[in-house]
């Protein structure tokens, strides 16, 4: 097993995203640990818990991810970090995007890499 580089990281990272962007609750589920946690403004969520944002359709509209700084931990296991730029759907287009800091855990398993932790913090 070899540690991924960042663009390996930005990779899982954005097809997260994508399934969010598509409302696709199985490319969701496929991607993250079955012992997920996230921690958001909203609180605590396990990986039921965000894939069932997706029961209604697309949680996300469009979204761009910058500054990515990875950082290993092990080497089965890093921290991506980045500013996520994004819109809700419906957002009026006059109103500006979303932002917030991001930090995933990805870490390697014998079925791939999974996401098991992410936080997020409204930028300022």
């Amino acid at each position: 097993m070899v540690t991924p580089d960042l663009p390996e990281v930005l990779d899982l990272e954005r097809q997260v995203w994508e399934a969010l962007v598509r409302g696709d609750s199985s490319a969701d589920s496929k991607l993250l640990h079955e012992s997920f946690l996230g921690v958001y403004p909203s609180g605590f969520a396990g990986r039921d818990e965000h894939v069932e944002q997706l029961s209604a359709g697309p949680s996300v509209d469009a979204f761009e991810i910058h500054d990515a700084r990875l950082v290993v931990l092990k080497p089965d296991t890093v921290l991506l970090a980045y500013l996520a730029v994004f819109r809700r759907p419906g957002t009026p287009v006059a109103e500006p995007s979303q932002r917030m800091y991001v930090s995933s855990v990805w870490q390697h398993f014998p079925k791939g890499w999974l996401n098991v932790f992410s936080q997020d913090t409204g930028a300022a």
